[in-house]
């Protein structure tokens, strides 16, 4: 007799713990699934304002270059929100990579249109705002695309 009332408790314990682990891992997918919506939304915005050529480069490898607006260096432009801007030489081979962001916290496709943005209007200013890191650094276009 006594251990069944032991055993009651413990039961009403574990249902409850279920029902608490339920309602995390709802809220859990619905964070998930509201972030899925904001970085679509990113991506349609970032892909409305590429041109042909550089949709297709996105389409293809989730990356697409720019032209710097005032030295004509061409960028390339990853997926992601951070040391994802590289400058490429001629021969197609990084020469720095560059660092730099909108604030706030936005999803790859906002960031990567700023940054497409802010180089193709005011190259300068945004070099002098942006900070350089090694170009031995792997690219980051070997990201599996989010569209």
């Amino acid at each position: 007799m006594m251990a069944r009332l032991r055993t009651v408790p413990l039961l009403s314990r574990l249902q409850c713990g279920a029902g608490a682990l339920r309602a995390t891992m709802a809220a859990i997918w619905e964070r998930w699934q509201a972030y899925e919506r904001k970085e679509a939304r990113g991506l349609a915005l970032m892909s409305a304002w590429l041109s042909p050529e550089q949709r297709s480069q996105f389409e293809k490898c989730n990356r697409f270059d720019v032209i710097g607006s005032e030295s004509g260096k061409r960028y390339r432009i990853c997926y992601g929100t951070s040391t994802n801007v590289y400058e490429m030489d001629g021969s197609d081979r990084v020469v720095l990579g560059w660092c730099f962001r909108p604030a706030g916290s936005l999803v790859a496709g906002d960031v990567m249109l700023a940054q497409k943005i802010a180089l193709e209007t005011d190259e300068r200013a945004t070099l002098m705002v942006a900070r350089p890191f090694p170009s031995s650094f792997p690219l980051r276009a070997t990201l599996p695309p989010t569209h």
